[in-house]
């Protein structure tokens, strides 16, 4: 079977000479001949994906359903979409950008036409997905991938309560269903909590987090508008095309847009950024027709950019966990790229908000239940009776939901009489462990030690178990050459410019 696998993955990476790495080839082989379940945990361009698409050609030859693979964002899912066509797997996907085509889809996956079926989480609890396709899925899937599995626990530093769900399907799958969870960006406790959720004989494979193509670097400058100086007149001596991340959505229309005022080709992409613009912009940056491609964390899972040359952060992100997991996007097929964390006074501020849309407290929970009923409430109508604003109040109903508490349902929500306790405890403790990454993140800009070891410490890098990591050489502390700081008196004078204007600037639909 190994010398099949090995067939498929040259196929897959369109080169004769490709091997599975060993446990590439035990994670297949567990999933193909054993049917058990796996948590594979490897850096960012190990080879994750080959995994799954091999063991999806090597079922389905063996005559097994199709591959379901829950993936949680859209660039993400076309990534994936495009891979399994270049191995010769037609895989198709169901999400917000494609309603008109779900009938069909539905159809094809049931007929046996579709090699790999890809669905959002949110999609698992639509209550027309939910009663009418998922239970049909499930009986017939071949195989169940968990992609991002991190965001199933909510030790993890993007944690979905939509993933919760999955636990639903796990549950539902016949006995022998194999189930492959992956990720690059997973410590100790949230391996422990995902390999739990999955099943007590979950095979766990980790390997080493190094990745020896980054060059790591933090520049502190002095205001918002040295650091949008800094970037217009340092991206174009960077390598290739890259991503510049912001903390907020408002951040990469504000950066963008002053970037092309100063030169530098670059577009906007964020959760809210229209879908048909969205894809465009993926494609300018893959096609490196545009120099930066100013983001938000909704182009981090998965984007797949072999040549991608530096990776800007534009404030630094509350965990670095999640730090590791952007900075990833960067340097998967060269053998250097550029990573430059810009930290900013106002990061915490950022920080705060967003820690303050955790969990409510127990009063704003009873409050929610003692409005629902079985009679259907929609989100706005919620809303209008309890203190809580929407992002919160849908991500607070999500748990109830996966808890047991609640139930989405055409029209909106309903309480199942179910009763349920407010767990402080671990609410407690997710926080505090929030509040040690933010101290890990103000750390990492502050250490005079190896920039990638400190990382690797961060995500309980299994090599550290067995042996001291030497430090990485090729860090601005490594190597005791920091970033070059220097800002233009023009550069400088358009942002504060442009920092003191108020809006931002819409271009015209294409």
């Amino acid at each position: 079977m190994r010398t099949q696998a090995e067939q498929l993955l040259r196929e897959l990476v369109g080169s004769p000479d490709a091997l599975l790495r060993e446990d590439q080839w035990t994670a297949i082989e567990a999933l193909v001949a054993d049917r058990r379940r796996a948590l594979v945990v490897q850096r960012t361009g190990w080879g994750k994906s080959a995994v799954y698409f091999v063991a999806t050609a090597l079922l389905r030859a063996r005559g097994a359903g199709p591959t379901v693979i829950v993936s949680p964002l859209l660039a993400l899912m076309r990534n994936q979409v495009a891979a399994a066509a270049a191995a010769g797997t037609r895989a198709v996907t169901v999400n917000s950008s494609n309603v008109d085509e779900w009938s069909q889809v539905y159809a094809d996956v049931q007929s046996g036409d579709v090699d790999v079926l890809l669905v959002s989480p949110e999609r698992l609890n639509n209550p027309g997905f939910r009663d009418t396709v998922l239970p049909q899925l499930a009986a017939t899937t071949g195989l169940l991938v968990v992609d991002e599995a991190h965001c199933i626990s909510d030790w993890g530093h993007d944690f979905r309560p939509d993933y919760r769900r999955i636990r639903t399907l796990l549950a539902d799958l016949p006995a022998g269903t194999p189930v492959l969870a992956t990720t690059a960006t997973a410590n100790a406790r949230v391996v422990a909590d995902v390999a739990e959720q999955l099943s007590g004989d979950t095979l766990v494979l980790r390997g080493s987090l190094d990745r020896a193509s980054l060059h790591l670097q933090v520049a502190r400058l002095p205001s918002p508008a040295h650091r949008l100086a800094w970037l217009a007149d340092h991206l174009e001596a960077m390598p290739r095309s890259g991503i510049v991340y912001t903390l907020t959505v408002a951040a990469t229309e504000e950066v963008a847009a002053f970037l092309r005022s100063r030169g530098v080709s670059a577009a906007a992409y964020s959760g809210r950024t229209d879908d048909a613009e969205r894809r465009q912009a993926e494609d300018d940056l893959l096609a490196n027709r545009i120099k930066a491609l100013v983001a938000t964390s909704a182009l981090g899972m998965g984007f797949d950019k072999p040549d991608l040359g530096f990776v800007v952060h534009l404030g630094a992100p509350a965990s670095p966990i999640a730090y590791y997991q952007q900075v990833g996007r960067a340097g998967r097929g060269v053998d250097r790229a550029q990573v430059v964390l810009l930290p900013g006074a106002e990061d915490e501020a950022i920080w705060r908000y967003f820690a303050s849309l955790g969990f409510p407290s127990e009063e704003q929970v009873r409050t929610t239940l003692a409005a629902l009923g079985s009679t259907p409430l929609s989100t706005a109508a919620l809303e209008a009776r309890v203190d809580l604003r929407r992002t919160r109040l849908e991500t607070m109903l999500k748990v109830l939901d996966v808890d047991g508490t609640v139930r989405r349902v055409q029209g909106g929500w309903t309480s199942t009489g179910q009763p349920w306790t407010y767990d402080a405890e671990r609410y407690a403790k997710v926080a505090a462990d929030r509040a040690a990454e933010q101290q890990a993140m103000r750390d990492y800009t502050a250490t005079e030690g190896c920039r990638m070891e400190f990382l690797r410490r961060q995500l309980d890098d299994p090599v550290f178990q067995t042996s001291e990591a030497a430090p990485c050489g090729r860090c601005d502390t490594c190597t005791g050459t920091p970033r070059d700081l220097s800002v233009s008196d023009e550069a400088l004078a358009a942002a504060q410019a442009a920092l003191g204007r108020p809006g931002v600037e819409v271009e015209p639909r294409r």
